[in-house]
């Protein structure tokens, strides 16, 4: 992970970066970079108060890849100027094919063939980058301002407009905390250009319904999360891979064992007195023969750490905040006792293949247009849980269930096919693995909520800490104080007034509470946990 930044006709200082980007070293602790950006930002970039002085873009780097200075961002190149914060797979073609149009590059990073594409294909280049990332480019011959970011929105990047008139981009909203009224998430598939933004893919939306066959379908599942995980695992730096047990990262640890001679590093966390997970992840370690980590925590552990969580994630959501306890805590494991720089991980595969709760829905239809509505909200839900969780302890998160390629195929599948008629939730992605990937009990396990799967009594002590902390009275009083998307529980109640801590007033950032789709009959519960519906049955042991 990196930190980018970018200040385009505000009153801005470099004072003010270094202050913002003070808050996000642990995304980019190996150096950082300010540049005063020379001419002026088109008129698009400016509002209504005229040109002003403050023009920089900045980075913060986590070298991944290209380790050597000359991989250091901004890029250059004559006028123009790019710094981003991604994974460009394939870029080694991507740079042949420059090369043999009469480019030169100076690192081995990927990163390094963004503004040469730019200048071969324009803002088409979006359409044809296999990546995961978020980018700011800046011409000064014409003053375009040009910032992007992946359709799935796996990279962060938020914006908003300088008191004065301007426009700031930074990687997370607490780097602009102070410097815009109101912050708002950069949305994935978007490009912004000099003023406008523009939608260059939409991938939760279908041209045309895919009509393969069930073996069809898990003969491309299989083939397509393979080749996801193989180009994830090129690093420069360390892999590790978390493994909570379930299906979808034992899936990923698998795979990855299969692709590479030596032993896998793997780690996995739970509470002291009920973790659920641990023998599962112990048992996948073993059969994979993985060099495997067991991180082990108290009621204290998760309680002392759930301020720096709501901080680190800038999110008042129940959901995440619970599912990023353990996973902060266990990447903290990781960074303080290990060389390890990227994690792969299992994230955004409940999307594509479904929840428990999407058992209940009540035809393919409604199952088609629930999976597109979470995948179009992933950024602020799962992925940015294990972004931030993974960040903020210097490691960079990779998501192979998060390919285009692989994402895109199975969001056009045909429903029928995806929906739960076979006594087995995502049974399309179970079968794809079938033979000998993992042991069957694993393969064929019922889903467990991760935040339970942690151990049931984490979510107990989460709740119980919240019912000390509030009388009846003053919860009452303390939803009063909202008006969007108000507190209904004293545990919301208490994740809202931390965010208000951090986040003042920006509560607008996450567009609800992560529920079950509550208009389906089933689904109807105030908790978000799993293990409210009536279909949990065995998911939680």
């Amino acid at each position: 992970m990196c930190t980018i930044m970018g200040s385009f006709g505000t009153s801005a200082s470099r004072e003010m970066l270094e202050s913002a980007l003070s808050k996000t070293v642990s995304r980019g602790p190996d150096s950082m970079r300010i540049v005063e950006l020379q001419g002026e930002p088109a008129e698009g970039n400016l509002g209504n108060n005229g040109r002003n002085s403050g023009n920089y873009l900045a980075f913060q780097r986590l070298s991944i890849m290209g380790l050597t200075e000359s991989g250091m961002q901004p890029f250059e190149r004559g006028h123009r100027l790019v710094v981003c914060n991604g994974e460009v797979y394939g870029f080694e073609k991507i740079r042949e094919d420059l090369i043999r149009k009469g480019y030169s590059f100076q690192s081995d990073s990927d990163c390094e063939v963004l503004l040469p594409m730019y200048e071969q294909y324009g803002t088409e280049m979006f359409r044809m980058l296999d990546a995961e990332y978020a980018l700011i480019l800046y011409d000064s011959e014409d003053g375009t301002v040009l910032a992007a970011r992946d359709p799935i929105g796996i990279r962060p990047l938020f914006y908003g407009y300088g008191e004065k008139g301007g426009i700031y981009f930074a990687s997370e909203a607490k780097n602009l905390v102070g410097l815009t009224q109101e912050i708002k998430p950069f949305p994935p598939g978007y490009y912004y250009k000099n003023g406008e933004f523009v939608c260059y893919r939409d991938i939760s939306e279908v041209d045309s319904v895919c009509r393969d066959d069930v073996e069809t379908a898990c003969g491309k599942i299989h083939d397509k999360l393979v080749s996801g995980v193989e180009k994830r695992m090129n690093s420069d730096q360390p892999v590790g891979f978390l493994l909570s047990g379930g299906l979808d990262s034992s899936l990923v640890c698998a795979i990855s064992a299969k692709l590479t001679s030596q032993p896998i590093r793997t780690f996995a966390i739970g509470m002291d007195i009920d973790a659920i997970d641990l023998k599962y992840a112990r048992e996948v370690a073993g059969y994979l023969g993985a060099d495997h980590t067991e991180v082990i925590i108290t009621r204290d552990d998760v309680i002392r750490a759930l301020p720096e969580v709501v901080a680190l994630l800038g999110t008042w959501d129940i959901t995440t905040i619970r599912a990023s306890i353990g996973m902060y805590l266990v990447c903290k494991y990781i960074h303080e006792h290990t060389d390890i720089r990227v994690l792969l991980t299992g994230e955004v595969s409940d999307e594509l293949f479904g929840y428990k709760y999407t058992d209940f829905a009540p035809s393919p239809e409604e199952f088609q247009k629930e999976e597109e509505k979470r995948v179009r909200e992933l950024y602020m839900y799962d992925v940015l849980r294990a972004d931030r969780c993974i960040s903020v302890n210097s490691i960079e998160a990779r998501v192979p269930f998060g390919d285009l390629d692989f994402a895109s195929y199975v969001i056009s599948l045909d429903p029928k096919i995806k929906m739960n008629t076979y006594g087995k939730g995502k049974y399309l992605l179970r079968h794809a693995f079938e033979g000998d990937w993992l042991p069957e009990d694993i393969l064929m396990r019922e889903k467990a909520a991760f935040s339970d799967a942690v151990g049931h009594s984490m979510v107990d002590d989460l709740k119980e800490y919240a019912e000390q902390k509030y009388s009846d009275e003053e919860f009452e009083k303390g939803c009063e104080r909202y008006d969007y998307e108000k507190p209904f529980t004293k545990e919301s109640l208490l994740y809202r007034e931390l965010f208000e801590k951090y986040y003042p007033g920006q509560a607008k950032m996450i567009k609800s509470f992560w529920m079950p789709n509550r208009s389906w009959e089933g689904c109807d519960v105030n908790d978000p946990s799993a293990r409210y519906l009536s279909n949990y049955g065995n998911s939680g042991k």
